[in-house]
């Protein structure tokens, strides 16, 4: 029996995601990222097509550290601007039925009992198709805007991640019952008082002695997404997520991240397969090979290496500005640096990467492969890395607007769907959770760690 991929597109509020500089293509219309109506009319597609969520990513600071300011983000729109990405989940969620919104949110600068009420809010209006990417941030310029001065320590965000995640499941899941909201006209009572309580918790960075403000929604806790990829984000994604995106430039390379995610998830008293993976990649695609590879030049051709070094030099944490573009990765010195050159490397053993070479690599895909060719190709190309590193699935990145995500409806999508590892389209309503596991149950899974949290 094929292996049933899961679809998601790779998504955010502002002209410029992952791809260095291709807003300028005459075919790209990032511009309309202000309407509703390209929204609206993206989630219509996707859900047509067989997606099971928009995956929204978020920034809450500038990627200020090429060239020492936000000059190159801003011109090259390199995640800026950006809009706040909860704002877009209603409107989409109007016009469909099935298809989940993901959004990210850090734990680092904003407060569980707020950012658990919007959720709430989310999750009923939507019919419980919310899920969560749960992030720490790493940029100076969000911690300086936010009044932090200077961010928590890496390891230490995890530990405040840890404890935030503690109180919102004690909101979504501890505080109110099932059936609390009663709604009985004839005695006057709305919601029953003894079926509520307080959830009492005070901790090291949290104190929220009271009850939840919403009530259960059809998830309770939204499906829990994560990306981290050091060892400690690694141990956080074990004991939280549901859903784990990574990122890596050959599926042997994948293989065994993706079963550490799952080993780490057993030791956590889980089941193995109660963790979703899913890989960043991006897709150009076309009726033929020819074709696919006649656009994936043009795109090329509008790649721009300073909005490439923003993305690359703020994770990293060292301004490349004036090292020399043939430079190798090795010679840079700085922890994030040595990891860029590690990920690199491992496209190719034998080869030492420069930032110039990084640079034309991350021109269309980001830090993610781009796969190129036919939709039989392509097809043949993500069942590949399906089987070899073991994953559930993809977010799928744009490399223009609409015409990334439109190519792959026409010519990947079929495929898939005449392989059998992509349903064909489904009618009725269903919350995330049960679109990403299949066993008609929308709750979190009785193995969740969250679980053992006792009021």
């Amino acid at each position: 029996m094929p292996r049933r991929l899961h679809l998601n597109a790779f998504e955010n509020f502002s002209p410029g995601n992952i791809a260095s500089g291709l807003w300028q293509h005459p075919q790209d219309d990032s511009r309309a990222y202000r309407s509703l109506t390209y929204w609206t009319r993206l989630a219509r597609d996707l859900e047509a097509a067989g997606f099971d969520a928009i995956f929204l990513a978020d920034v809450l600071g500038v990627l200020d550290v090429y060239k020492g300011g936000p000059d190159e983000a801003l011109r090259t729109a390199s995640q800026v601007p950006i809009g706040d990405p909860l704002t877009l989940v209603s409107a989409m969620a109007a016009v469909t039925e099935r298809l989940g919104f993901a959004v990210t949110s850090s734990v680092s600068y904003t407060h569980p009992y707020t950012f658990a009420r919007s959720l709430a809010s989310l999750d009923h209006l939507s019919g419980g198709r919310v899920g969560w990417n749960i992030v720490t941030s790493y940029l100076d310029s969000a911690a300086r805007n936010l009044g932090r001065g200077e961010q928590l320590a890496h390891d230490e965000r995890y530990d405040l991640g840890d404890e935030f995640l503690e109180v919102t499941h004690k909101l979504w899941e501890l505080s109110w019952d099932a059936d609390a909201a009663v709604v009985d006209k004839e005695r006057g009572v709305y919601v029953d008082p003894e079926l509520v309580r307080p959830i009492g918790h005070e901790g090291r960075y949290f104190s929220v002695p009271d009850e939840f403000l919403a009530e259960p929604s059809p998830q309770r806790t939204p499906v829990l997404f994560q990306a981290g990829s050091s060892s400690r984000g690694q141990r956080f994604a074990a004991e939280h997520a549901e859903g784990v995106f990574v990122h890596g430039t050959r599926p042997e390379v994948l293989a065994p991240i993706v079963a550490n995610v799952r080993s780490a998830a057993e030791a956590a008293g889980r089941a193995r397969e109660s963790v979703r993976v899913l890989a960043v990649a991006t897709i150009v695609t076309g009726e033929t090979d020819e074709i696919a590879r006649a656009k994936f030049a043009d795109l090329q051709r509008y790649a721009d290496y300073g909005g490439a070094m923003v993305q690359f030099a703020g994770p990293v944490g060292v301004d490349v500005a004036d090292l020399d573009p043939d430079i190798p990765l090795t010679d840079i010195a700085s922890n994030g640096a040595q990891f860029s050159a590690k990920f690199f490397a491992s496209a190719d053993p034998d080869r030492t990467w420069t930032l110039r070479e990084v640079a034309e690599y991350m021109a269309v895909g980001g830090m993610g492969p781009t796969i190129v060719g036919s939709g039989a190709t392509v097809a043949d190309e993500l069942e590949r890395w399906a089987e070899v590193a073991d994953l559930d699935g993809f977010n799928l990145a744009y490399a223009v607007r609409p015409g990334t995500f439109d190519d792959i409806i026409r010519y990947v999508v079929p495929e898939l769907r005449r392989r059998g590892v992509l349903p064909e389209r489904e009618h009725g309503a269903r919350t995330l959770r049960e679109a990403l596991f299949g066993d008609g149950e929308p709750a979190l899974k009785a193995d969740h760690p969250h679980w053992r949290i006792a009021l």
